[in-house]
């Protein structure tokens, strides 16, 4: 490495990671107690909309905060996403319909449609291209341990104290992600003053066509992602595991082991060959998944599930800023998690579907995404190798 390259662990790196953590561990440590708390409101039939609903704001507020974030700045936008998690926090216990809750889930879902979008373009303003993927994979070691740590101590809220007070804790958590976003400084140059009209999105501010390849990866391997949030925790249960956010927890805690190093092989030997070695762990693991037969098996497979997202998302992340254009990485970015909330949102109603409180059919589920994160592997040898080879020669 050029000894002259500043170092990517200043104190704004560090500010912004620390953010991240909070706002992660915010949203996520819902997640392993809202089925249960949805069915106490009568509305088990509806698990599948839980993580769907949250995923169809997020996609659908993309192009804003992608416009946003490329205008107003990013330290605005992630402010905005930390912002909804804190009302929602406080607005659970009031809404106890379940058409409450359900529209609730649907405001929540603004919060990772705004933050994780500014900041993966806020992180690429600090570093310099030569290290993005170092710097996805550390930003998100912290990402996943919020997302590791949520559920374990959501799970643990709820059995010592209340659901109410899981609510109004992860209220507490978005408001410090919020605090700390005060005191970061701004990287956008020439930022413009906030006006509504640049809430008008044009059919060019929805989707940046040059990270298109990157974009689909995410999609297809994130299916199997929207399936774990939708009935891991009763597939859990059933197999014996007590603590429902035990999964989430092992399988990131995985992952953060392998963040430390996978963006920065990417950035020496490539996306793409990281890509494809991601894809085929994941498919191991779902395929383990599936097969579960205990709880010891079911955590061994969450292990290597860990390892695949641990190498996928930085890597996917750093190659989407790779294809896309200085000025337009907030768009970028954009495109690739609407992608991937359409992946998370198809993955819950294909598992809502055929889930309805029957555990035997969640092998089926999962042997399902294998197969559908086969096409992605497909998709990336041979697909995008022979349109790059076609590009190359004209």
């Amino acid at each position: 490495m050029d000894k002259s390259s500043p170092s990517i662990y200043n104190l704004q790196f560090g500010l912004v990671c620390l953010s991240s953590f909070l706002f992660s561990a915010s949203f996520n440590m819902l997640i392993p107690e809202l089925p249960a708390y949805l069915t106490s409101l009568g509305g088990a039939e509806y698990k599948g909309l839980i993580i769907a609903l949250f995923t169809l704001t997020a996609g659908i507020s993309r192009p804003f905060s992608g416009k946003l974030t490329d205008t107003i700045g990013r330290v605005p936008v992630m402010a905005v996403g930390s912002l909804v998690c804190f009302v929602c926090g406080f607005l659970y216990p009031v809404l106890t319909s379940i058409a409450g809750f359900l529209l609730l889930r649907l405001v929540h879902g603004f919060s990772t449609g705004f933050k994780p979008t500014a900041t993966s373009a806020y992180v690429a303003d600090l570093v310099p291209s030569d290290r993005w993927g170092e710097a996805m994979g550390v930003h998100g070691v912290c990402f996943s341990t919020g997302l590791a740590i949520g559920p374990a101590i959501g799970s643990a809220i709820t059995e010592h104290f209340s659901i109410d007070i899981l609510f109004y804790c992860s209220s507490l958590f978005a408001l410090l992600s919020i605090v700390i976003l005060a005191n970061m400084k701004e990287t956008l140059p020439n930022k413009q003053k906030f006006k509504a009209k640049l809430l008008k999105i044009k059919k060019e501010d929805i989707i940046e066509w040059q990270v298109i390849p990157a974009a689909v990866i995410t999609l297809l391997s994130y299916i199997s992602y929207g399936v774990i949030l939708t009935v891991i925790s009763d597939w859990s249960a059933h197999l014996g595991t007590s603590n429902k956010g035990l999964f989430f927890m092992v399988f990131t805690l995985s992952s953060l082991l392998i963040r430390f190093v996978a963006g920065k092989v990417s950035d020496r030997y490539g996306r793409t060959l990281i890509l494809r070695i991601s894809l085929a762990i994941l498919m191991v693991s779902l395929l383990g998944i599936g097969f579960a037969k205990s709880s010891m098996v079911l955590m061994i497979s969450s292990a290597i599930y860990g390892v695949a997202t641990g190498m996928l998302s930085p890597t996917v992340t750093a190659w989407t800023i790779d294809l896309s254009k200085p000025g337009h990485r907030g768009k970028a970015v954009a495109t690739m998690y609407i992608f991937l909330e359409i992946g998370i949102g198809a993955g819950a109603l294909l598992a809502g579907q055929m889930f309805v409180e029957d555990t035997s059919v969640i092998p089926s589920i999962f042997y399902t995404c294998t197969g559908i994160t086969f096409l992605a592997l497909m998709y990336l040898q041979f697909f995008y190798k022979a349109k790059e080879s076609v590009e190359k020669e004209l």
